[in-house]
């Protein structure tokens, strides 16, 4: 029997002994844990040393983070069973609602649950060159947009900039790239005027010392008009107010987006009780971490959003109820969330016992079976 199967028999013996609401507080850490997140020279997997670190000198807990090239081999584990989290990016959303990468067999929608995120000071948006003089996203119009083949998030991602500015992909040119890669060189090459990507992407610094140089359109937060096409395009963006990046500076902020990344998830059958002591443990040794790498500092609980695109676990719930961080009206949206995955959960079973195969006519049936389902429940289907 592993760590977490251990903890499990002992709490469900101590059970019978103690009242209910006392064994999360006498949960404790297995003493081995492995998560996935990105390669070794990603901020996350940096992070998540960082975090590994912490949970060895303070509770004797061995972290083993696994890094991934891509998001399936990322979510693989998880999935699978072989990893207990995922210190993942937005593609942990994209797989809870079983879309793009996850719009096929073997997939689908995963229950993913929330434990903690990291907010950052950088953030992420359609940079532009500056030559183009694009002041505003609506100044995108008749302008050249990259599109990079095969990268869903990517596209999803310049097209919510596009609606910010009342605008769609048949409103631009869109220029096709193999890459993510080659769409930023395309745009310092003068081939394109816009491109999706973080802020602190090497590619946009490159895009700032180039002849072209950069620009950020702004996306004002008090446009609520514009930020409700935006959010109903891609929800897990929130309003930021960037400090870190590609001609970016606390004295010269980008009034702007972005998302948490890493977003630490577990599946939602995975032990509760870990679940409750991982967060305690990452939150009572905050301190130890948090310039333990860059972007560390995101992790702290005034950083959380607890109103966000995926639910959060009943074992992070229990810890932020506990503390006082978490109200009725998160746990509402927290309801609603769990709800919006079972309705998913059921569509993919009833879809896959009529269809077959794994090709771009499948993914697109689902695309549409899944789109009835959640409008017949009353829920925006964001993905169409």
């Amino acid at each position: 029997m592993n760590a977490s199967g251990s903890l499990r028999a002992t709490i469900m013996v101590v059970a019978f002994a103690i009242p209910a609401t006392t064994i999360a507080a006498e949960a404790m850490l297995p003493k081995q844990l492995a998560w996935t997140a990105y390669g070794t020279t990603s901020s996350g997997y940096a992070q998540s040393v960082a975090i590994g670190n912490m949970l060895k000198n303070r509770h004797g807990t061995a972290l083993r983070v696994l890094p991934g090239k891509n998001d399936v081999s990322r979510m693989t584990p998880l999935k699978d069973g072989k990893a207990d989290m995922c210190a993942c990016g937005i593609a942990s959303y994209f797989g809870s609602e079983g879309v793009m990468l996850f719009a096929k067999k073997g997939w689908g929608p995963q229950p993913i649950r929330v434990i903690r995120t990291s907010m950052g000071a950088f953030g992420l948006g359609l940079a532009t060159a500056k030559d183009a003089n694009v002041n505003s996203m609506a100044d995108l119009k008749g302008k050249r947009v990259a599109w990079v083949r095969g990268g869903d998030a990517l596209n999803v991602n310049a097209g919510a900039n596009l609606a910010f500015g009342g605008l769609t992909w048949d409103d631009v040119v869109k220029v096709e790239f193999p890459g993510f890669k080659q769409s930023w060189e395309g745009l310092i090459n003068d081939q394109v005027d816009a491109a999706f990507a973080s802020t602190v992407t090497p590619l946009a610094k490159r895009l700032a010392a180039s002849p072209r140089g950069i620009h950020w359109p702004a996306l004002p937060h008090n446009d609520e008009v514009a930020w409700t096409r935006f959010l109903k395009a891609a929800p897990y963006f929130v309003k930021h107010n960037v400090t870190v990046g590609a001609g970016i500076s606390k004295e010269q902020p980008w009034e702007g987006a972005g998302y948490s990344y890493p977003i630490l998830v577990a599946n939602a059958a995975y032990d509760k009780d870990v679940v409750y002591a991982l967060t305690k443990a990452m939150t009572e040794g905050y301190d130890d971490y948090k310039d333990g790498a860059p972007g560390a500092k995101g992790w702290s609980t005034s950083a959380q959003n607890f109103q966000w695109v995926m639910p959060f676990h009943d074992g992070a719930v229990e810890y932020y109820k506990e503390i006082g961080v978490w109200n009725g009206d998160m746990q509402s949206h927290n309801d609603n969330l769990v709800k919006r995955q079972d309705v998913l959960a059921k569509a993919w079973k009833e879809f896959l016992a009529s269809h077959s195969g794994d090709d771009d006519a499948f993914k697109s049936a689902w695309m549409k079976a899944r789109a009835s389902a959640l409008s017949a429940a009353g829920m925006n289907p964001v993905f169409n």
